[in-house]
């Protein structure tokens, strides 16, 4: 069985600057090199400043997992030499004699059996963005720096080698990007604020790590290909080294980068330049009385609140936009059931389709509660409802403006249903005839008269007529 662990590197994007100096946190859209300073580019003489509010979003983040929180700040350089690290060490934390991570020995319950261990949670700067203008790491002639990232705050949240298979981690991702998304501390669809080291091993073989994971179907993806791969290799008599390893994800496979370096290789030791800083547990204290609702409790509250089951609580909470969309929708419709239903069955199937999250969607609460209160007021079937959605997903018109264009206001004309009706009892009389002896053929009979009038029947008013005139 493989064994995998992840390190997720998170963007605190909800930080007006950067960690250790006063340029904006903002750099996206900006020039290349233009949101710098002497100190996130590490020039000599310059002197880091750590950023408060990035503690207590750390604090904030490790009570949500559950973590113990240490009682001291303590910064440690980790030396290595990249293109994308100007000063030739990043400064960050460490486990170790001399140093201390924020916090450590926490948890993600990712379902009723399993639990995902957190080892620690680390606070450092992000490195510069390398851009390979020509193709990809392997095959660009050329490689671009722009720091503007660095010095960005990150947390590192690294877990024990507790999943088993691809599916659990993605589980693992999805569940702990919407804890940041609830606690507000990242946005992650800003691209690059949530990345991930996937470390991999399969029995017989040593662990390897693929770095810097963008998004998390290529987390999936990378870690299948890299199980697959070591399979394959020791079924040949192949030994898997330690090393360090790219994912392509343009050609979906992973590549040698070097050597997996040890711990000592890093020479960790305590930043001279950030004395020690003392961690009260009044502040702790204070952190945790003001936290966000979280989502296990936001799920617990919705069956309460809305009287929707734990599914439907669960669904709708498994991505905090979903779920914000849904409490908009609720003050202004009292059909929660009703409300979740469409969201779900509906809205959500509309918004994967099209590979989009709520957020990019133009579709409005009022919209959504308009379709509703036309289909209650009996102008449109759940069928026209259904049809004109994807319209309101991407326009955001209004449904009555598209209702009224397209000619789908639903009919409930009695003396026209018959007649219509009537029409599908001559066409379909073999089914007709059988009706009596089973009535679910109704369902059959009615969604022919649904397609002669495309959609626009009022269905439950037609189930009536036709079981008036073939059962009595």
């Amino acid at each position: 069985m493989p064994k995998i662990g992840l390190e997720v590197h998170v963007h605190l994007t909800s930080l007006n600057t950067k960690l250790f100096c006063s340029c904006p946190s903002d750099y996206g859209g900006k020039d290349p090199n233009t949101v710098v300073c002497p100190v996130c580019l590490g020039l000599p003489g310059s002197i880091p400043v750590p950023n408060e509010k990035a503690l207590e979003k750390a604090i904030m983040v490790a009570n949500a997992l559950n973590c113990e929180i240490a009682d001291r700040l303590i910064f440690t350089r980790k030396h290595y030499f990249y293109p994308d690290m100007a000063k030739n060490y990043q400064i960050s934390q460490y486990d170790g004699i001399g140093s201390l991570a924020i916090s450590r020995n926490g948890k993600i319950n990712l379902n009723e059996k399993k639990n995902i261990r957190i080892r620690r949670i680390n606070i450092e700067e992000d490195p510069a963005k390398t851009i390979y203008p020509t193709g990809s790491m392997l095959s660009s002639g050329y490689t671009l720096l722009d720091y503007n990232r660095s010095g960005m705050a990150l947390l590192e949240i690294v877990t024990e080698p507790d999943m088993e298979t691809s599916e659990e981690a993605r589980q693992f991702m999805e569940k702990l990007r919407n804890i940041l998304e609830h606690l507000e501390v990242c946005n992650c669809d800003i691209e690059g604020s949530m990345r991930a080291d996937a470390n991999v091993s399969i029995e017989g073989g040593e662990r390897v790590e693929v770095k810097n994971i963008g998004s998390i179907r290529d987390i999936k993806d990378a870690i299948d290909y890299e199980i697959a791969r070591q399979r394959a290799a020791l079924s040949q008599g192949f030994k898997i080294a330690r090393e360090t390893r790219h994912w392509d994800s343009e050609r979906r496979v992973t590549v040698p980068t070097r050597s997996k370096e040890s711990d000592e290789d890093y020479r960790y030791f305590p930043d001279p330049d950030l004395p020690p800083f003392e961690i009260n547990s009044e502040l702790i204290t204070k952190i945790k009385s003001n936290m966000p609702e979280l989502p296990d409790a936001r799920i617990s509250r919705f069956m309460k609140e809305y009287g929707i089951n734990s599914y439907e609580a669960s669904i709708l909470v498994s991505d905090k936009q979903l779920a914000d969309f849904f409490e908009k929708c609720c003050k202004l419709y009292p059909g929660y059931k009703k409300l979740a239903d469409l969201l779900i069955n509906d809205f959500l199937r509309r918004l994967n389709e099209r590979n989009i999250r709520v957020v990019q969607s133009k579709a409005t609460p009022q919209n959504i509660v308009k379709l509703l209160q036309l289909m209650d007021k009996g102008v449109i079937t759940i069928k026209i409802l259904k049809e004109i959605l994807p319209d309101v997903v991407i326009t955001g018109r209004d449904p009555e403006e598209i209702i009224n264009e397209k000619g789908m206001i639903a009919i409930s004309d009695e003396s026209y249903l018959e007649n219509v009706i009537n029409s599908v009892i001559e066409e379909e009389k073999d089914a007709a005839s059988k009706a009596k002896e089973d009535p679910r053929i109704i369902n059959y009979l009615v969604g022919k008269v649904m397609k002669k009038t495309n959609k626009r029947a009022d269905p439950q008013l037609t189930n009536k007529l036709l079981k008036e005139k073939l059962l009595k």
